[in-house]
C-alpha cells in the first residue's frame, strides 16, 4: 500500500511501514501519548506505558501490517495498523507475555493495533485514515471481525466507527502502574 488521503486541510501518504522507520515511529508515538493522553492517564501511568506497552510492536512491522502516514513534506504525522496475530496491545518491551500465533479469519477478529497521531495532526482525521486502511488490509486479508484494545482517548472515535465496548481490563505497564485499556470490537456484516 503506498496511497495518498486528504485529511482535513492536509495532504498525507499512508504506507507499510519499515524498519527504517523505527526511530520516527517512536517519536510520534511518544509525542501522540505526552500530548493526547495526559487527560486520561497521570504522567506516571503515561511513563510507564511508554517505557512498555506504548512502544513499537516490531513484529507488526515484519509482518507488513503496520502503516506510516507521512505529510507531503515527508514528515510522519500518524501511524498504525493491524495484526493478524492473536496479542490485543502493546510491543516488544510490555510486562505482559506476547502471544504471537496466528489468528484464523474464519473465527477470529483482525487486532486493529498501536494507531498514533502526532498532535500537530489531531482532529484532521488522521486517526480515522489509519483505521480505514488497517480495516480494508484486514478484509483483504479474509478477517469478518475487528478487535482492538483502545486507549480511553480513541473510545470515542472508535464507538463512532462502529466499534462497540466489550469491557475494560486494567493493563500493567511497570513501575507499579497500570492504565485502563477498552476492549472493543467490530463485526463486519456482508
Amino acid at each position: 500500500m503506498d496511497a495518498g488521503y486528504t485529511a482535513g486541510m492536509e495532504s498525507f501518504r499512508l504506507r507499510v511501514a519499515t524498519a527504517e522507520d523505527m526511530a520516527e515511529i517512536r517519536g510520534v508515538i511518544n509525542a501522540s501519548v505526552r500530548g493526547l493522553q495526559a487527560r486520561d492517564y497521570s504522567a506516571a501511568q503515561i511513563e510507564a506505558a511508554l517505557a512498555t506497552v506504548f512502544t513499537i510492536d516490531s513484529r507488526l512491522i515484519a509482518d507488513g501490517t503496520y502503516f506510516v502516514a507521512l505529510t507531503e513534506s515527508g514528515e510522519m504525522a500518524g501511524c498504525g495498523g493491524w495484526s493478524k496475530r492473536k496479542t490485543l496491545y502493546g510491543g516488544d518491551n510490555q510486562v505482559e507475555k506476547i502471544v504471537p500465533a496466528l489468528l484464523d479469519p474464519a473465527v477470529d477478529g483482525a487486532k486493529v493495533r498501536a494507531i498514533f497521531v502526532h498532535p500537530r495532526f489531531a482532529r484532521m482525521g488522521l486517526g480515522s485514515l489509519i483505521l480505514k486502511a488497517s480495516e480494508e488490509a484486514a478484509l483483504a486479508a479474509g478477517f469478518k471481525r475487528f478487535e482492538m484494545g483502545s486507549t480511553l482517548t480513541g473510545v470515542a472515535l472508535y464507538s463512532l466507527k462502529g466499534y462497540v465496548e466489550v469491557d475494560r481490563v486494567a493493563v500493567p505497564v511497570g513501575q507499579g502502574e497500570t492504565i485502563e485499556v477498552v476492549r472493543m470490537v467490530k463485526e463486519i456484516v456482508a
